[in-house]
């Protein structure tokens, strides 16, 4: 069988300059046969595998009887059931061929979506190593928050995906970078969150605050999340390469200058820039409350004799003067503090890394200065008891005559 080359060469030949079949093959160094054939074909040759027994067709009645029992069974266990030897890319394809007729299709919709109706949240993890300090480095979670009619990308690095963490994060997006709550949060079955619309502790004061709700989406619908998951696809393919951090804080730093470009941008499936977008989405979404919601870890504690709290996984010092009394501990995404009756006892910077025991000079001083005190302190002199008796008769009241009767 000639090529496709072969056979427009032969044409161009006999057609176009006139040369015979005899000329041609000769030239060519082909069979006059293949000569003549080639010019009588009007197309070019193409190469028909022909047909073969295949063991797959042979099978194809045991494989629809599994799909019509079981339409979602993997094609792999088919395979096994059916002690398949060949090639399992061939028999997945068969497979795959057959399943449509067994498997109920599901449908996705195209959505849209009104103006300030809601905002999709997830939870990303950049897979880069950041420098948290004390010598440990590790992936902390990117919060993303993004209002499905303007595809206005706000993000976040935080410290945990804890309750206090979440909603922390979520407070500052929505304050800072959005300024507006949008009437509700569409999030995942996130433990921080809750589980199936079981919210968990502080979740429900949180949305009550912002008059808002937040929807958890029932598992395997990943269409009703979609945005936000393309968002988050968005920020590793082209936020992340070619980048270097050298702290949590650095990483915020650079993603906040990178939204503003990448809100810029023209999305096609809006036909405009998110940036054009969001002042319509903010002016239908619910005002920022008056009053902040309260977020963040919150506990009261008995301050221990060594003067610190745990807070998140890390050890904070304390003023000792403190010990032994309740106080009140405090952390945000970015202080930790403790204070006693209003008054206020210890503040650091929070730490992301983790198992650390954080002390302050300060605190340090004052527990030796305040141990040196309590060992070298004056012991208090016992009252005596050996007193004349006497003087209780004469505080009572009793006398005695000479001869010793009671007057």
């Amino acid at each position: 069988m000639i090529t496709v080359e072969d056979w427009a060469l032969i044409r161009r030949l006999h057609k176009g300059e006139g040369l015979s079949q005899r000329e041609i093959a000769k030239r060519l160094g082909l069979a006059r046969d293949t000569v003549a054939k080639a010019i009588s074909t009007d197309g070019p040759p193409k190469y028909v595998r022909p047909p073969r027994p295949s063991e797959v067709r042979d099978l194809e009645p045991a494989i629809r009887e599994l799909l019509k029992a079981y339409p979602r069974m993997p094609a792999t266990v088919i395979a096994e059931r059916l002690g398949w030897q060949g090639s399992i890319t061939w028999f997945r394809q068969n497979v795959a061929r057959l399943r449509p007729e067994y498997a109920p299709a599901d449908p996705a919709d195209r959505l849209s979506y009104r103006p300030g109706d809601q905002a999709q949240c997830d939870l990303w993890f950049p897979p880069v190593k950041i420098p948290l300090g004390h010598g440990q480095t590790g992936s902390p979670p990117v919060l993303v928050i993004v209002p499905s009619n303007s595809r206005f990308i706000t993000a976040m690095m935080l410290p945990t995906r804890t309750t206090p963490d979440l909603l922390a994060g979520m407070w500052e997006l929505l304050q800072g970078q959005l300024g507006a709550v949008p009437h509700r949060l569409i999030w995942d079955n996130e433990a921080g969150i809750g589980r199936r619309n079981s919210f968990a502790e502080g979740v429900a004061s949180f949305t009550g605050t912002l008059a808002t709700r937040i929807v958890q989406l029932k598992p395997f619908d990943p269409e009703s999340k979609g945005i936000v998951e393309r968002a988050n696809q968005y920020l590793e393919t082209s936020f992340l390469p070619g980048r270097t951090f050298t702290s949590p804080a650095d990483f915020n730093d650079q993603l906040v200058v990178w939204l503003r470009r990448a809100n810029n941008r023209q999305v096609r499936r809006l036909a405009a820039k998110p940036s054009e977008l969001i002042g319509v989405d903010r002016a239908a979404m619910v005002p920022l409350p008056p009053i902040a919601p309260n977020v963040g870890f919150s506990s009261k504690v008995r301050l221990p004799r060594d003067y610190y709290v745990t807070v998140l996984g890390n050890d904070y010092s304390v003023d000792p003067a403190g010990i032994g009394r309740m106080v009140d501990v405090r952390a945000n995404l970015r202080t930790v503090t403790v204070t006693l009756d209003g008054k206020l006892l210890a503040q650091h910077d929070r730490v992301w890394a983790r198992g650390q025991s954080i002390a302050d000079p300060t605190h340090v001083g004052s527990a030796k200065t305040l141990r040196t005190l309590f060992q070298t302190r004056t012991p208090a002199v016992p009252e005596r008891y050996d007193r004349d008796l006497a003087d209780y008769d004469q505080a009572f009241g009793v006398s005695f005559d000479p001869a010793g009767e009671v007057a």
